[in-house]
This record gives C-alpha cells, sequence and structure tokens, in this order.
C-alpha cells in the first residue's frame, strides 16, 4: 500500500495527455477500442484504489474493527497510510460510486427508450424520414436500429450524399458506437480526470462511421464534402427533438470556428478525410497497452497488501 495503491491515481492524470494524439494519429476504430478501454480499466482501477485507501482508514475505528477481529492499535501502527489520506479518499470514493451509478441508470434508462422509440418507428429498410425542414440525420439503437433523417437533410444533400449519409449512420448502428460512449463515459463518470478520453471517444466514432463510408463509396473527398454540408445545414437549421437518441453520444457535434489546430470536430474530420487514411500506431498502441497492463498489476498489488495488513493487525 505504500507506492501500487496510488499509481492507478498518478496514470489518471497523466493518461488524458494521450487523448488527442490517440483520436489524431491512430486510425479511428483502434483509437476507439483504446480509449474506452482505458478510460474504463483506468475509472475502476482509481475507484478500487480509493476503496483500499478507505478501508485503511475504517479499521483504525475500535468498533467497525472488531467486526472484522481487526486490531485498530496495531492497524495504527502498521499501516503508512495518513489518516487524513484515508478520510479524503473515503469521500472521494463516495462521490465516484454515485457518479457512476447515476451515469449507469441514466444510460440504460435511455438506451431502453430508444429501444423502445426505434421498434415504434415505421421504417423501410431501416430509415426513417421525417417531414421536417431542419436539417438533420441520427441513429437510435434498437432490435433493430433505426437511421432517422429529416427532409430538410436530404434536400440539402445530392442523391450520392445521400447514399454517404446512410452507410455513416448505419455504420454507428453496425458497430453499436454507443456502447463505446458509453463505457468511456461510465469511466469518466467514477473519474472526472478521465473525461478528456470520453470526449475523444465521441470524435473518433464519427472519424470511424467516416471511414465506413469513405470505404463503401471509394471517394474519400465526396464524403468530406458530405459531412461539411450536412454539417453546415444542421448548424444553421434549429435542431429536432432527438428524443432517448441524443444522450448516447452517436450523434455528433458540429466545429467551431478557428484555426485546425484548435477547430470543432467536424472540421478536423473533414481535413481527415482530405488526408490518407491513417494507419495503426504502434507506439501509441503499445503506451496504451502499457498504461492498462501497469493499471491493472498496481490494483492487483494494492488489493493483496491490504489483505496483507489486515491479515496483520489480527486480533489475537
Amino acid at each position: 500500500m505504500r507506492l501500487a495503491v496510488y499509481v492507478p491515481l498518478l496514470l489518471s492524470l497523466l493518461a488524458p495527455l494521450g487523448a488527442r494524439p490517440l483520436s489524431e494519429r491512430c486510425e479511428p476504430r483502434l483509437a476507439t477500442w483504446l480509449l474506452t478501454l482505458t478510460s474504463l480499466v483506468l475509472g475502476v482501477a482509481s475507484t478500487v484504489a480509493l476503496g483500499l485507501l478507505a478501508v485503511t482508514g475504517l479499521i483504525r475505528i475500535p468498533q467497525l474493527a472488531a467486526h472484522g477481529h481487526w486490531s485498530a492499535g496495531s492497524a495504527r501502527h502498521q499501516d503508512p497510510t495518513a489518516l487524513s489520506v484515508a478520510v479524503v479518499a473515503g469521500v472521494l470514493l463516495g462521490g465516484a460510486l454515485f457518479a457512476a451509478a447515476r451515469m449507469l441508470w441514466r444510460r440504460t434508462r435511455t438506451l431502453a427508450a430508444a429501444t423502445l422509440d426505434a421498434a415504434c418507428m415505421p421504417a423501410r429498410d431501416g430509415l426513417v424520414v421525417l417531414e421536417d425542414d431542419a436539417a438533420d440525420a441520427y441513429a437510435i439503437p434498437g432490435l433493430p436500429g433505426r437511421v432517422v433523417v429529416s427532409t430538410g437533410m436530404l434536400h440539402t444533400l445530392d442523391e450520392t450524399e445521400h447514399d454517404i449519409l446512410l452507410a455513416h449512420e448505419r455504420a454507428h448502428l453496425a458497430a453499436h458506437h454507443y456502447a463505446f460512449v458509453a463505457f468511456a463515459q461510465l469511466g469518466a463518470a467514477a473519474n472526472p480526470l478521465l473525461r478528456p478520453l470520453a470526449t475523444a471517444v465521441t470524435y473518433t466514432i464519427e472519424r470511424w462511421a467516416d471511414e465506413s463510408a469513405a470505404a463503401s463509396t471509394g471517394d474519400r473527398r465526396r464524403v468530406a464534402r458530405a459531412v461539411g454540408k450536412a454539417a453546415l445545414a444542421a448548424h444553421r437549421a434549429p435542431a429536432l427533438a432527438r428524443a432517448a437518441g441524443a444522450v448516447l453520444g452517436i450523434l455528433g457535434r458540429h466545429g467551431r470556428r478557428g484555426p485546425l489546430a484548435s477547430a470543432g470536430p467536424v472540421p478536423r474530420r473533414v481535413a481527415a478525410l482530405l488526408a490518407p487514411p491513417l494507419r495503426r500506431h504502434p507506439a501509441l498502441t503499445a503506451a496504451t497497452a502499457a498504461v492498462v497492463i501497469a493499471a491493472t498489476l498496481a490494483t492487483a498489488e494494492a488489493a493483496h497488501d491490504l489483505h496483507r495488513l489486515l491479515e496483520a493487525v489480527g486480533a489475537r
């Protein structure tokens, strides 16, 4: 418990620094997997670490120690963790568990509502066309899922761009992108330091869908043009009521003005489509794997250390 328990917390400070490089330099599908896995593992590992630190404070309370047949006096002498650290860890643990439980409950309700909405929508080949002048398009997961497009969006794009739009939205459904967003956000709910990773996942799933559309049409420049036109039209028009699908994280985001280095997701997506396809990045993959493995091993080692501490302070 002297060092290992703090490793997941330290990695949670460092991991967000790699969110932008991963999302910009690594093939989108792989980047999505790496970012989601990192957010989830670090979220769980840091929460467990807080729990382990909190336990070291609880066993110093005589009434609680008696229930576990531990010696509170021995715990105060043998545990290197300061009581103030254990108290802070306990408070943070409570906040992390509450935030994660609330996020999980809301996401479960939202997914259930989206599934019900999708089942109730009359569709042709999974496509729902809404009579609305506002330009919009999104995917709603379900059994099966639905792609919803407004007439305003269809009027904005030409026939070839219609196919691109549908390929993009169907890629969201086929790859279950809402699940990646949910897991990444669950890790970020438990550990707010990981929010940049969850934000990066909402970008990489759009890039993943863009690349799927480009692969199906064979024309990256046309896909880039369609992405730009659709985003501009949606930005100008009032948004449709997106029901439950809006918080599932598979609807994309509109860009902001400014240079590309600080631009919003849409300009960055267009620029990526105009450039050659990204390949797998071995160095970033290895670095991400090292972070995940280190957090997992450190958490296991910290749990083992606590087990040995509890054995050492067992009441005799």
